[in-house]
């Protein structure tokens, strides 16, 4: 009872089978009806189920493979390419940097020379400022001390000229005159500036000296008397005040203002010989007689000054033995 039945079974299956299979055949025929239709009537054969394969696959593939194989290869070497392009960058970079670096420190060092040499200059010129005020101290001390040797020249001048003048007073007045006069024309002189060029006296004392050496104050008579006084006081200076460079003579108004009389009772009528502008009676009380020598006229010698307030040299006169 088991077999029928499971021949029954088995035939059963298998027409099934069949069924299924023709019914899976006429499907398949169908799809590839459709795909011919679809592609305008090409036939087609489906691969690996006994059917037709593509005509030009394996063409296909071919290039398809020998583009990927183009393709990678024109990746690697654009990537080998872009590789280079960055190390010679990079390189090209690192020598920028480092070139930057180097001029950066030549720069650096440039600088600091700069600073040096500024430094180094303003040790210079504060030297030189040093030496400048120096030396000016010097040229001030050097001028000072010119100065002094000026006046240092000038009195041995003065002194040689004294001497020389006293020479030739005694080689001319041998015997005639006492010493520290000086002869002329019969007559002996003497100037107190030769005795001493810092004592001074007033009018009535100068007169006074005078007698007391026996003679009395110059009376000026002529004019070879004036030349020769003028010359003789030529060099005699004292002070920078004109006036305090003049000598006193025997020559006053003391009587009558403006009338001068010489102590030889002889009144003065020449007006040539007063310097410009005198006499004036400056202040009311110049009434004593004075010779100064002016180098721009020597005749112009006299003028008046206070009889008992200045104190100047003065000149004596006495006949020759």
């Amino acid at each position: 009872m088991l077999c029928p039945n499971s021949a029954d079974g088995s035939i059963k299956d298998e027409a099934s089978s069949s069924v299924g299979s023709n019914s899976n055949t006429a499907d398949m025929r169908n799809q590839q009806q459709r795909l011919n239709d679809n592609t305008g009537g090409i036939s087609y054969k489906v691969f690996g189920q006994g059917g037709f394969t593509f005509p030009n696959y394996r063409l296909i593939l071919l290039f398809l493979g020998l583009l990927n194989a183009v393709l990678l290869i024109a990746a690697v070497a654009i990537g080998i390419n872009c590789n280079k392009f960055r190390e010679g960058s990079v390189q090209a970079s690192h020598s920028a940097a480092a070139q930057l670096l180097t001029e950066l420190n030549d720069l650096h060092s440039n600088h600091s020379d700069v600073i040096k040499a500024e430094e180094e200059a303003k040790k210079e010129l504060d030297m030189e400022i040093k030496n400048q005020a120096q030396l000016k101290a010097k040229i001030e001390q050097l001028k000072t001390a010119n100065k002094d040797y000026q006046g240092q020249i000038q009195a041995l001048r003065t002194e040689k000229d004294n001497l020389q003048s006293n020479i030739s007073t005694m080689e001319g007045s041998c015997g005639r005159c006492l010493s520290g006069w000086i002869y002329f024309n019969s007559t002996c002189y003497f100037f107190s500036y030769s005795e001493s060029m810092t004592v001074k006296k007033n009018w009535p004392d100068s007169r006074a000296d005078c007698i007391s050496r026996g003679s009395d104050l110059v009376v000026i008579g002529n004019p070879e008397e004036q030349t020769f006084v003028s010359n003789s006081i030529q060099n005699k200076k004292t002070s920078s005040q004109w006036w305090e460079n003049g000598f006193w003579v025997g020559v006053t108004d003391k009587e009558a203002e403006g009338t001068w009389v010489w102590i030889n009772n002889v009144t003065e009528v020449e007006r040539r010989y007063w310097i410009n502008g005198e006499p004036n009676n400056h202040g009311s009380n110049e009434d004593c007689g004075a010779v100064l020598y002016t180098p721009t006229n020597p005749w112009k010698t006299r003028y008046d000054g206070h009889c008992h307030q200045h104190m100047l040299h003065w000149i004596c006169e006495i006949p020759s033995s």
